[in-house]
């Protein structure tokens, strides 16, 4: 066994071992983390209104410090959240809507 799995020999029905991804496991509880924080819902709202929007509008719209919203979009970016573009020498921001629909899929699959 290794560190990013997990082996349960009663876990499956027929007797079997059962293997757990724990790799896996924690990158889905990141992306979770990601959603689950009220600045980067309010970040989010904030870009899905805008449609695309650059670091700076951010931060002088929500009156965060810049360092406070590119750490919380770099979160948002690593999760798949938000996708950027390079126009020049500006980077825009705008809502990665499948990757959202694919969480709250999952979310529901997990709920149910």
């Amino acid at each position: 066994m290794n560190n990013y799995s997990l082996i349960l020999n009663s876990a499956s029905e027929n007797g079997n071992s059962f293997k757990v991804d724990l790799l896996n496991v924690k990158k889905a509880a990141l992306m979770l983390r990601a959603i689950n924080h009220k600045l980067r819902q309010q970040i989010l709202r904030l870009i899905d209104e805008k449609r695309k929007i650059t670091v700076t509008e951010i931060y002088s719209i929500l009156r965060l410090e810049q360092s406070v919203a590119s750490q919380h979009l770099a979160i948002l970016r690593k999760a798949g959240f938000v996708k950027t573009k390079r126009d020049g020498k500006f980077i825009f921001y705008s809502v990665n809507t499948n990757r959202l629909k694919e969480l709250n899929q999952f979310v529901e699959e997990l709920m149910n």
